[in-house]
């Protein structure tokens, strides 16, 4: 914008928060609201976790005694990949729900007309989101040694990096999703519509490779399906699993890591492109 100096000569005046830098800062600045947030609500963390050791050692010892070795692993090891899953990806939506807290409080506006990018400050949500995630599942991930998975380094680094992508990925869905919602109530109400479905078909708790032909076609469009399968693969690779679990399949073509790794990353972008459209439109 500009203005006119005491001698008549015109002066430009740089809006704040605006360039590379400003945007950077906007980002960290959101991330930073959203760990302050985590660190003030210890149970969240505590009650969010209950679900996945529920899964994993009731569920996991309860149905591994029931069930013969799924490829050659015990079902609680079979069953890990997709314990890791679940913190990620519960976590990461619902951190989203601070947006509709945010609009419901008046916040949000606040932060809508100030000098930022808007896309700045939606990756800034879905970083925190991711991040929130992640420091959940990393709890799940101590428990590896607990259903006969190695502290292998290499394996805990993949581990690590595959669960910060599927968080990331989540995060956006959950920052497009609250968006549009009006309150809480709606947008926990939606999000578990969805999050369950693409949860129980992800292959998390039943290797896809059994299921009937019409279930197994659904569930190659489930993005989820392709952020458990790396976690698993990984897993197996490291406890010496007898024989290689099939994991997402095209036809005969089994889908390589990488290729599944790429589609959970171009749908996190694509829904964080969205997102941010909205935010700007709003």
């Amino acid at each position: 914008m500009t203005a006119v100096g005491l001698v008549g000569a015109p002066l430009t005046l740089a809006a704040p928060g605006l360039g590379l830098r400003g945007h950077l800062r906007t980002v960290r600045v959101v991330w930073h609201r959203d760990m302050l947030r985590l660190v003030a609500e210890p149970v969240r963390v505590a009650t969010a976790l209950l679900q996945p050791m529920l899964f994993l050692f009731a569920l996991g010892a309860g149905l591994g005694s029931l069930t013969r070795p799924v490829y050659g692993m015990p079902y609680q090891t079979f069953l890990y990949p997709g314990a890791l899953a679940m913190p990620v990806v519960f976590a990461s939506i619902g951190a989203a729900a601070s947006i509709v807290w945010d609009r419901e409080f008046g916040f949000l506006r606040e932060m809508l007309v100030a000098p930022v990018s808007r896309t700045a400050i939606v990756t800034g949500k879905c970083l925190g989101g991711a991040t929130t995630a992640l420091i959940q599942g990393t709890i799940v991930l101590a428990l590896a040694g607990a259903v006969g998975v190695p502290y292998s380094p290499k394996l805990m680094l993949t581990l690590l990096g595959e669960m910060a992508l599927l968080g990331f990925t989540f995060s956006c869905l959950g920052v497009l999703v609250a968006a549009r919602m009006r309150s809480v109530q709606s947008f926990m109400a939606f999000t578990q519509m969805v999050v369950q479905p693409l949860f129980f078909l992800s292959g998390a708790l039943f290797p896809l490779s059994r299921l009937p032909g019409w279930l197994s076609v659904v569930t190659r469009f489930d993005p989820l399906a392709y952020g458990v399968d790396p976690l698993r693969r990984a897993v197996f690779a490291a406890a010496g699993a007898t024989a290689a679990a099939p994991g997402v399949t095209w036809g005969s073509y089994r889908v390589p890591v990488w290729m599944e790794l790429l589609l959970v990353l171009s749908a996190g972008l694509l829904m964080l492109w969205a997102a941010a459209r909205l935010f700007r439109r709003g």
